[in-house]
């Protein structure tokens, strides 16, 4: 039997879709195939360095994990969907819950020795931030870093110059990065002074695409070690008061 699904969704875009499908529920489970799946979204991106395939509870609705990206397709492989899956009895998030292992598996692999920590004797909690320079918002965080140690908080910052690769605030960023004593050399960056100019081996481009690969698209963006993301600036007592939530939340599950 036949039936139709209307959903209005976010796209990874922030563009609103609206779309309707009509399927059949035998028809899709008959025609359910991977590597039908992964041969159209290869055509579609090309260079992705992997896609992963895996059925949802949805049936019919297939999630596709590009690189660090989340989408959806149909398991006839005729529609692609790009958006977010809400369980609307226990509101989870299953696009979110999905992501999050993404950017953990990340953020595991990656390479954490050239971070720039500023953390308390005993840390509760270890942010992974991609900051830029220049942002406004950054340099109110990195103002207050002292309070979000204070709240047990550590911050080990990694680059993130929202102009790109090869622009001034990246060039800042290199300059800090490849300063004798890292931590000062920030500081005194976010505080507006002109970092002296120092060139060595350093990880601000890995870094940038790491953030890139994470779904980083503003600074500050802040990511815990399970790697949930919150985006953007949050004062310290309240950010406390989000990651204690936050742990309560992945305990009871």
């Amino acid at each position: 039997m036949g039936f139709a699904m209307r959903h209005i969704i976010k796209g990874v875009s922030g563009v609103l879709l609206a779309f309707s499908v009509t399927v059949s529920v035998a028809a899709q489970a008959a025609d359910a195939d991977f590597s039908n799946v992964e041969e159209r979204i290869r055509m579609l991106a090309p260079q992705a360095k992997s896609i992963a395939i895996s059925e949802t509870p949805i049936e019919g609705l297939l999630m596709v994990q590009i690189g660090g990206d989340i989408v959806y397709a149909t398991a006839d492989g005729k529609y692609l969907v790009q958006g977010r899956v809400l369980d609307m009895h226990t509101l989870e998030d299953l696009t979110e819950g999905a992501k999050s292992e993404v950017r953990r598996d990340l953020l595991a692999a990656a390479d954490t020795s050239n971070q720039i920590t500023f953390a308390p004797e005993e840390a509760k909690y270890d942010l992974t931030v991609f900051t830029d320079i220049d942002c406004g918002y950054c340099r109110k965080l990195h103002a207050q870093i002292d309070e979000y140690n204070q709240q047990g908080i550590a911050i080990h910052y990694m680059a993130f110059p929202r102009a790109g690769i090869g622009s001034h605030s990246y060039d800042k960023a290199v300059s800090v990065w490849c300063a004798g004593n890292q931590r000062e050399a920030m500081t005194q960056a976010k505080l507006g002074a002109e970092p002296d100019p120092a060139q060595c081996d350093n990880p601000i481009e890995q870094q940038y695409e790491l953030g890139r690969e994470l779904g980083v698209t503003g600074t500050p963006s802040l990511l815990t070690a399970d790697g949930q993301m919150i985006p953007g600036y949050v004062p310290p007592e309240k950010l406390r008061e989000r990651l204690d939530q936050m742990a309560a939340t992945v305990k009871a599950q």
